[in-house]
């Protein structure tokens, strides 16, 4: 699973990715395909590697991306002090909050998602905000070790079109075990070959998690462009 940066954040790292405004945006030359507002998972921040490779990869796409940290995350960034997730209703708090602080700055019609966990609050929301889309990227089908006690029964009644991109050998929920679940039939599972929940691959697969994170950006934007 992502880890967060060794020795914590800082708000240094994030002038990379453009303007700040408690998040940062990769914008796009031109009108974009679709504004996705993308945040992070539970142990890692808007500005590791794995974010900041996708909303690049996703910028060169024509999507513009916004990304943000929830509370607990943006505390970590000023005292370096690991914390748990905020509880799911803050979280959900959080997401409704920033949602409605990023539209009007949004260039594109507006889709939302996230890495993992930031995905799985953004589905709980889905409906509810309406979006033109979600997206997850490695979706939390179900607690590390834990596969018995699923999290989708708000998955087999989503209404929102979706796209999950999954590594087949994630931990919290490969193909064998989600091919057991009952999805709406507003998602799409996109497969990568032997990959983790960051999307790594095997090294034995003959491919590279540079190659899966491009081809996940391109299921993205594609998912996005035949939406809109």
């Amino acid at each position: 699973m992502e880890k967060a940066q060794v020795g914590g954040i800082d708000a240094g790292q994030c002038a990379q990715g453009g303007e700040m405004d408690g998040g940062i945006w990769n914008r796009v030359a031109g009108r974009p395909v679709a504004s996705l507002v993308l945040a992070h998972g539970a142990g890692a921040p808007m500005d590791s590697p794995f974010m900041q490779g996708m909303a690049e990869r996703l910028a060169a796409r024509e999507v513009e991306v916004f990304r943000f940290e929830f509370a607990y995350m943006a505390a970590r960034r000023v005292d370096g002090r690991k914390r748990p997730p905020n509880p799911q209703a803050d979280l959900l708090r959080q997401w409704r909050e920033r949602l409605e602080q990023v539209r009007p700055q949004a260039a594109g019609p507006l889709a939302i998602g996230g890495k993992s966990m930031g995905g799985r609050m953004a589905s709980l929301l889905a409906d509810e905000l309406q979006p033109l889309a979600l997206v997850c990227l490695g979706y939390p089908f179900h607690a590390a070790g834990k596969p018995d006690k699923p999290r989708v029964a708000h998955l087999e009644t989503l209404r929102t079109p979706t796209l999950i991109v999954q590594g087949e050998r994630d931990a919290l929920g490969d193909r064998q075990t989600v091919a057991g679940y009952r999805l709406s039939a507003a998602i799409d599972v996109h497969w990568l070959v032997a990959a983790d929940h960051d999307l790594k691959p095997l090294k034995r697969s003959g491919h590279t998690h540079a190659e899966h994170l491009d081809a996940c950006a391109d299921a993205v934007a594609q998912f996005l462009r035949s939406r809109v």
